[in-house]
């Protein structure tokens, strides 16, 4: 999982790992995650955690990352992209991308491809369902006026931290279901030939948390949490809907869905206009695909 070294990531890897799974924190400050691995160790001293670097920041450190997964020979039967940045000021990535929309979106993108051969090898050899679940946010909701701006995905004039951030939300969500209905049809291709690709994808949202995500906008945060207390989850309330998305019985062959406290929702109606999912994943693929922009 991404994003494993504090807040509902670092509790969704205590959980996973108290359930028996092998943890994987995938994290950019390995020292974090170190000490991430450490408390998780400390709630059972039998848990199975790894750390590994990664940079959802850095094309190249994702495909490092992909890379020395594969070395460990472990199988993949949970991905979750929990990782992101919320509300930064203007910057570009190491690969020339506006920072939330490459961080949040594009980085788990490409990890999320470069990683479903494993899984779905890994699904055919213990043929047990494979999930891949997206941290997205509410937030998706508040986003540009076309929802995703593809014709200046990375400009600074008219940028809005507010509004790249949903963006970048808006499309965990559209890769989500992209992706979903793409295996999907892969799988009731390949049914016929007995090696289906038995893997669902869903988004949640997990609620209102004040964590390390919220530095940017400190002072806001706060304020906005005095006359909306009420709507705030601790962190292992945060982090309930994504166990409940990536190892619930009750959700096997559920795909394709946005979930908030552990019920189905609608999501807007941007994310769930499928013509501007394919456009998003094709939009992406190039991205990832193509020479530094810088």
């Amino acid at each position: 999982m991404t994003g494993g070294a504090s807040g509902i990531g670092l509790e969704t890897a205590r959980v996973l790992a108290l359930r028996g799974a092998h943890v994987i924190i995938a994290v950019r400050n390995v020292e974090a995650g170190n000490e991430a691995k450490q408390t998780v160790l400390n709630a059972n001293g039998d848990a199975n955690v790894n750390v590994l670097k990664l940079d959802l920041c850095s094309f190249k450190s994702i495909r490092t990352f992909v890379d020395n997964f594969n070395s460990l020979n472990l199988p993949l039967n949970i991905l979750i992209n929990n990782a992101g940045v919320m509300f930064c000021p203007y910057k570009l990535t190491e690969d020339g991308v506006e920072m939330q929309f490459g961080t949040n979106h594009l980085g788990h993108f490409l990890l999320t491809n470069l990683l479903l051969d494993k899984m779905k090898n890994t699904v055919k050899i213990s043929g047990t369902e494979g999930r891949i679940v997206n941290l997205s946010s509410i937030a998706h909701l508040h986003t540009y006026e076309k929802g995703i701006q593809f014709d200046k995905i990375s400009n600074e004039l008219g940028y809005s931290d507010k509004k790249a951030y949903g963006q970048s939300k808006l499309a965990n969500i559209l890769h989500c279901n992209e992706l979903s209905r793409r295996l999907k049809a892969s799988y009731f291709t390949s049914f016929l030939e007995a090696e289906g690709a038995n893997i669902t994808v869903n988004s949640v949202h997990p609620g209102l948390i004040m964590t390390n995500l919220m530095r940017h906008t400190p002072l806001l945060m706060k304020v906005l949490k005095v006359f909306t207390f009420i709507l705030w989850k601790n962190i292992p309330q945060g982090a309930s809907t994504t166990c409940y998305a990536a190892v619930h019985p009750s959700l096997k062959g559920v795909t394709g869905k946005y979930f908030l406290d552990c019920n189905e929702k609608k999501p807007s109606a941007f994310a769930r206009d499928e013509v501007l999912a394919k456009k998003l994943w094709d939009f992406s693929d190039k991205m990832v695909n193509q020479p530094k922009l810088v």
